[in-house]
């Protein structure tokens, strides 16, 4: 049976989602949620999804949101991208956990401020805020990856699939790859993996496709 990823290609959250999806080997699909027209706040999603949110994954009779728990079924139909041992896989849930409220949770709204709100719209001083932030973010990230291939043991995991939720966007929103090496060396190498797709290849729907 094939796994649905309800997603679209703007989204970074669904992205956390797909990409593992996509590096799995399960046999999925993505099924577009038309989120700038409404698609969400639909009856016949808000069955799937009560929230209101993607992703949503639907696998037979069992549906499943939120990046991280959608991660971590991948993992457990794959038995990949968890981590090797306990320690591992406690670390890489520590590490999605601060991806959702240190990174993803600031990236997200900030990208949507700087590139989806009509320009008049765009609050100046909350994305100025949120950017200060972000730094902070990338400044973690970038030094826990200053000596490591990887964020956790010695392959890719949901850790690092969720902290690159949002950083393959070209849309700005304060991240310049450039400036943070081992951020950008650590990227180039989960776009060296086997499968690697972009998220606007990975699922459908860009801002190219609403121009």
């Amino acid at each position: 049976m094939t796994i649905k990823l309800y997603c679209f290609g703007e989204s970074g959250n669904a992205y956390k989602a797909a990409l593992p999806l996509e590096l799995s080997g399960l046999n999925w699909e993505a099924v577009y949620v038309d989120f700038f027209n409404g698609g969400s706040r639909t009856e016949e999603f808000q069955e799937i999804n009560v929230m209101g949110e993607v992703p949503a994954l639907v696998d037979g009779d069992l549906t499943l949101t939120q990046s991280g728990a959608i991660q971590a079924y991948i993992s457990e139909k794959s038995d990949k991208f968890a981590g090797e041992t306990p320690d591992e896989r406690r670390e890489v849930l520590r590490w999605v956990l601060w991806d959702n409220h240190k990174l993803s949770s600031q990236a997200g709204m900030t990208r949507f401020l700087m590139n989806f709100l009509p320009e008049d719209k765009r609050p100046q001083e909350v994305i100025a805020f949120s950017q200060g932030r972000l730094k902070n973010a990338y400044k973690t990230l970038n030094t826990a990856l200053e000596d490591r291939d990887w964020l956790v043991g010695n392959g890719p995991t949901n850790a690092d699939f969720s902290c690159c939720g949002y950083l393959f966007y070209p849309e700005p929103f304060g991240f310049d790859r450039s400036a943070w090496p081992h951020i950008d060396a650590w990227l180039s190498r989960i776009e060296a993996l086997p499968g690697y797709k972009h998220p606007y290849d990975l699922m459908p729907g860009s801002p190219a496709d609403r121009a």
